[in-house]
C-alpha cells in the first residue's frame, strides 16, 4: 500500500484500514481518518487505482476488493443515513410495507441501483411487489399494477402488437425518456406482450410466457417483458380468465391434452353434487383438494395461463387424474349414500349401476337420465324418462282443457 503515500492525503496502510478492523457497517465517527464524503471518495479511487495495479486474482487484490466494498458501503451510509421510517406507507395504490430482511441484495425498481439493506431502508408493494428505496418514493409514478388487475382482468392477446416508435415519439412508452434503436442517447427495448418500447431503466430484459403466443401458437417459450408487464402477467398467471372456446376453438383440435383436461372437468362438475348433499364428503372436505384452482369446480370452459403452462407440461393431468380418481372411488365404493344415487340403464335394464360421468355412459340433456352409451345411441325412440314425464303432464290436463 505504500503506492498511495504519493496522494496528498497522504493514504497509507493504516488510511486503507479504515473502518475494517471495527464495525464495517457502523457510521464513521470524526475521529478517523476519511471521515467525510470527500475523503471516503478519495479513498476509494485510490482503492481501485491499487486494485489495477496489483498482480491480478492476488491475494493482495482479493482483500483490497474486499476493502473497496467496505468503503463504498460507508460511502453509501453517509449518503443515506438511516432514519425512523413508518412500517407502512400508501401511494399510487401501492401499499408499502418495510422491509426487514437486510441479508438479501435486490434492486429498486424506480433507480435500477442495487438496495443495500444492511444500510438503506426499502419497501416492498405488498400487492404487486414493486421493490424501491425509501428515498426513491416520492419519485414513483407508476400506480400499483394489482389496481390494474382487479380493474382490467384480461390479456392483450394479439402477438406483439408493435407500433413503433415514430409513434411513440422516440420516446419510453412508460417513463417518456428518450429513446432508439441505436442505444443513442438509450437503448429501446421491446416488450413482447405490449409491443412497445421502452428505456433499459422501465424494461430490464426480464422474460415470461405471452398468453396471446400460448392461446394462437401453443408456444410457451419465455420472451423479454417490460417490468410493469411482468409484474402485471405474474399476478394474472393464476386468474382463469381465458374462455379457449370463444378465443381459439380449433385449438381443441390440435392439441390432445386440452381435450383430456376437459372431459376429466366435465366430470368433476357431475361429481360436484354427490360432494355437496354427502355429510361423509363434506366432512372430509373432498372438494378442497382443487382448492388452488377453484373455477374447475365452477365451470369447464374457463382457463388461467397457469393451467395452460401446466397443461403443456404434463403436469396437470397428473395431478387432475388423482384426483377424479378419488372422487370416483369416493362415490361408487366407500360411500353407500352416494352409491344409492346411481342410476340403471333404462333402455336395456341391465348391467351394473351407471353414474354420468362413467366413460361408457351418456346423459339425457333434459332430464340428465344415464344410459349404456350404445343402448343411447342405438334406441331410435325418445328417452324414456322424458316420455314419462310428457304423459304425467297429459294426464293433469282437465278434460275441458283437451277438449
Amino acid at each position: 500500500f505504500s503506492q498511495m503515500t504519493d496522494s496528498p492525503y497522504c493514504f497509507d496502510y493504516r488510511t486503507m484500514d479504515l473502518g475494517l478492523a471495527e464495525d464495517h457497517f457502523s457510521r464513521p465517527v470524526g475521529s478517523l481518518v476519511a471521515s467525510d464524503i470527500e475523503q471516503l471518495k478519495l479513498a476509494i479511487e485510490e482503492c481501485k487505482k491499487l486494485i489495477l495495479e496489483l498482480p491480478e486474482h492476488s491475494e493482495r487484490q482479493k482483500d483490497t476488493v474486499v476493502k473497496l466494498i467496505h468503503l463504498r458501503l460507508k460511502l453509501q451510509e453517509l449518503k443515506d443515513p438511516e432514519e425512523d421510517e413508518p412500517n407502512l406507507r400508501i401511494l399510487l395504490e401501492h401499499r408499502f410495507s418495510k422491509e426487514k430482511s437486510k441479508s438479501v441484495k435486490q434492486t429498486c425498481d424506480k433507480c435500477s441501483t442495487i438496495i443495500w439493506g444492511l444500510i438503506q431502508t426499502w419497501y416492498t408493494c405488498t400487492g404487486c411487489y414493486y421493490r424501491c428505496h425509501s428515498k426513491c418514493m416520492n419519485l414513483i409514478t407508476k400506480p400499483c399494477v394489482r389496481s390494474k388487475v382487479s380493474h382490467q382482468s384480461e390479456y392483450e392477446l394479439s402477438i406483439c402488437p408493435e407500433i413503433g416508435l415514430d409513434r411513440q415519439d422516440y420516446r419510453c412508452a412508460e417513463c417518456r425518456s428518450p429513446v432508439s434503436l441505436r442505444g443513442v442517447p438509450s437503448e429501446a427495448r421491446q416488450c413482447d406482450y405490449t409491443g412497445q418500447y421502452y428505456c433499459s431503466t422501465c424494461h430490464w430484459n426480464d422474460t415470461a410466457v405471452i398468453p396471446a403466443r400460448v392461446i394462437h401458437n401453443w408456444e410457451f417459450e419465455p420472451r423479454k417483458v417490460c417490468r410493469s408487464s411482468m409484474r402485471y402477467l405474474t399476478l394474472m398467471i393464476p386468474r382463469p380468465v381465458l374462455k379457449l372456446k370463444e378465443i381459439n376453438p380449433l385449438l381443441f383440435n390440435f392439441v390432445e391434452e386440452l381435450v383430456e383436461i376437459r372431459k376429466l372437468r366435465q366430470d368433476i362438475l357431475l361429481m360436484k353434487p354427490y360432494f355437496i348433499t354427502c355429510k361423509e364428503a363434506m366432512e372430509a372436505r373432498l372438494l378442497l383438494q382443487l382448492q388452488d384452482r377453484q373455477h374447475f369446480v365452477e365451470n369447464d370452459d374457463m382457463y388461467s395461463l397457469q393451467d395452460l403452462i401446466d397443461i403443456s407440461t404434463g403436469r396437470l393431468s397428473c395431478s387432475l387424474t388423482e384426483i377424479h380418481t378419488t372422487f370416483a372411488k369416493h362415490i361408487k365404493l366407500d360411500c353407500e349414500r352416494c352409491q344409492a344415487k346411481g342410476f340403471v340403464c333404462e333402455l336395456c335394464k341391465e348391467g351394473d349401476i351407471l353414474f354420468p360421468f362413467d366413460s361408457h355412459t351418456s346423459v339425457c340433456h333434459d332430464c340428465s337420465a344415464v344410459f349404456h352409451r350404445d343402448c343411447y345411441y342405438d334406441n331410435s325412440t325418445t328417452c324414456p324418462k322424458c316420455t314419462r314425464f310428457t304423459e304425467r303432464k297429459q294426464d293433469d290436463i282437465p278434460e275441458e282443457k283437451k277438449a
